[in-house]
C-alpha cells in the first residue's frame, strides 16, 4: 500500500522546481514563477551550464528555498572527466540510460570511489556558493540507487543535508481491464511500495526529513494547470511535494512553458487559498515538533 500520513495529520504542500541552472530560460522561469507565482523551492544543479546565474538569482530571491539536485546522471560532472572516467562517456559526461551504469556502479568498488569523489564535489560546490542547504534530491532519481543514496547520506551529513526526496507518488485506482493494468499493478504490489518502503525507512534511520508523498513523476515536463489543479482536488494528508520543470523558451530538457502558467495561475491560486494552504519549504519540516507546532509550521498563517 502506498506510504501515508496519518489521518489526523494536517496538510503541508512543497512546490519545487527541479533542474535550476540547466539553461537561462530554466533560470528565468525560475525566477518569474516565484515572483509572481507559488514557486517557494528549487533544486540546483551545480555542475550545469547557467549554475552561476542560477546563483546570482537565489541571492536577490531570499524567499526561494535552494537545495542541491545532485547529478550522476544526463548531465555534466563538477570534477574533471579523467577523475570519474569510469562514470562518464567519451564526451564527459554521465550517460541519460543508467541501467547498466548503474549495475557496475554497484559492483565495482573503484566506480563507487569515483563517485563518492563527485557527490563530495557537488555538495562542495553548493555549499561555495554561500546558498542555506534546503534539501537534496538526485537528478532522475537516482538517490532510489542503494550506493547512491548511501553516499548521499555518508556525505551529505558533513555538509548540512537534513531532508531528502522520496519519489514515491501516490496511484490512481487500478482498472484492472486488461493485462497490462495488472502487470502494473504486479509490479506496483511487489517492488515499487516495498522498497518505497525501505528507502523512508533508511532515510529517517538517519534521521533525515521527507515529503510523504510527490506528484510530478508520472507527468513530468507536463504539470499542466489542469494537472496541477486536479493534485491539488484530492491532496493527501501530510507532506506532499509536487514538483515541476518550468522554461520559458523551447526547453533544454523536460521543461515546458505550460508549467509556468500552471504556477503562476489564478485558479491555481485560488484553490490554495480555497483549501488555506501555503506552499513551504524543506527547511520548514522541524524533526522533533508537536503536532500544534507541525500545523504552524505547515501553515504559517495559524500561528500569526
Amino acid at each position: 500500500m502506498p506510504i501515508a500520513a496519518p489521518a489526523n495529520a494536517p496538510i503541508g504542500l512543497i512546490v519545487t522546481a527541479d533542474d535550476f541552472g540547466l539553461s537561462l530560460a530554466v533560470n528565468e522561469a525560475v525566477e518569474a514563477v516565484h515572483r509572481d507565482g507559488i514557486l517557494r523551492t528549487a533544486s540546483l544543479m551545480v555542475g550545469a551550464p547557467a549554475a552561476a546565474d542560477a546563483v546570482a538569482r537565489a541571492r536577490r530571491l531570499p524567499g526561494l528555498r535552494v537545495g542541491l539536485h545532485l547529478v550522476l546522471a544526463d548531465g555534466l560532472p563538477v570534477l574533471p572527466p579523467r577523475q570519474v572516467a569510469g562514470l562518464v562517456d567519451g564526451r564527459g559526461r554521465f550517460p541519460v540510460d543508467m541501467f547498466l551504469p548503474s549495475v557496475r556502479l554497484f559492483f565495482r568498488p573503484a566506480l563507487r570511489a569515483q563517485a563518492r569523489a563527485e557527490i563530495r564535489a557537488q555538495f562542495e560546490a553548493f555549499q561555495a556558493t554561500g546558498l542555506p542547504l534546503d534539501h537534496v534530491n538526485a537528478h532522475k532519481h537516482l538517490h532510489l540507487h542503494p550506493t547512491v543514496l548511501g553516499l548521499m547520506l555518508e556525505i551529505g551529513r558533513e555538509f548540512g543535508m537534513e531532508a531528502v526526496r522520496l519519489p514515491n507518488e501516490p496511484l490512481p485506482a487500478f482498472r484492472l481491464a486488461c493485462f497490462w493494468d495488472w502487470m502494473h499493478w504486479l509490479i506496483w504490489r511487489l517492488f515499487i511500495a516495498p522498497w518505497m518502503q525501505l528507502l523512508r525507512w533508511r532515510l529517517h534511520s538517519a534521521g533525515v526529513r521527507t515529503n510523504d508523498n510527490i506528484f510530478g513523476l508520472s507527468r513530468t515536463g507536463a504539470m499542466n494547470e489542469a494537472t496541477l489543479l486536479a493534485v491539488l482536488d484530492d491532496l493527501p494528508r501530510g507532506i506532499t511535494e509536487i514538483y515541476f520543470h518550468p522554461c520559458l523558451d523551447a526547453p533544454v530538457g523536460p521543461g515546458s512553458p505550460d508549467e509556468v502558467r500552471a504556477l503562476t495561475s489564478a485558479k491555481v491560486r485560488q484553490a490554495l487559498a480555497e483549501r488555506d494552504i501555503v506552499p513551504i519549504g524543506f527547511g520548514d519540516l522541524r524533526p522533533q515538533a508537536t503536532r500544534t507546532e507541525r500545523t504552524e509550521i505547515l501553515d504559517p498563517r495559524r500561528s500569526s
